[in-house]
């Protein structure tokens, strides 16, 4: 039941970046995905484009999250940053960097994207959007230990993905 449910939240996150889950494999955590693009009516099923989608384990990162008081600016990407957007920022990790974080303490997670450098607090790795720190249950104590996961699309170099 655990596996289902993740997988339909999974499915339904990345629905919003732009792709279709098709099918779940807890066993090798990948899930094969059809990229979302024009394809005639004409041509067969089998010459759509697919690819897998794996998780590789970043470990667990200090993270805190950010909000009102960059609401609205740039950020280092360039982006205007959105507290309400499922975004966040780190030291190295690059830019579009899709990250699974996932709240050992209640199981939650979230599917953010990187699109700015942070946090400068030391000791902590990751900052988090308010929308992310929300969800994941963490916005009241403002600091957590996080499980984070990088998003890795097998058979796909460097994809584009607008999330926001």
């Amino acid at each position: 039941m655990k596996s289902l449910t993740i997988t339909l939240v999974l499915v339904g996150l990345i629905g919003l970046v732009g792709f279709t889950a098709i099918s779940n494999n807890a066993a090798t955590k990948s899930v094969s995905v059809i990229i979302d693009e024009f394809v005639p009516v004409t041509v067969k099923e089998n010459t759509v484009n697919t690819s897998d989608i794996s998780f590789i384990n970043r470990g667990t990162m200090k993270s805190s999250w950010y909000g009102p008081k960059f609401h609205g600016k740039k950020t280092a990407n360039g982006e205007t940053y959105d507290q309400m957007a499922f975004t966040a920022a780190h030291k190295s990790i690059k830019f579009g960097t899709l990250l699974r974080v996932t709240n050992p303490k209640n199981g939650k997670f979230v599917i953010v994207r990187i699109n700015d450098r942070g946090p400068y607090i030391p000791g902590r790795q990751l900052d988090l959007s308010k929308a992310a720190a929300i969800e994941l249950g963490t916005i009241y104590k403002g600091v957590a230990l996080l499980k984070v996961e990088e998003i890795s699309l097998i058979g796909i170099e460097e994809p584009v993905v607008i999330a926001n």
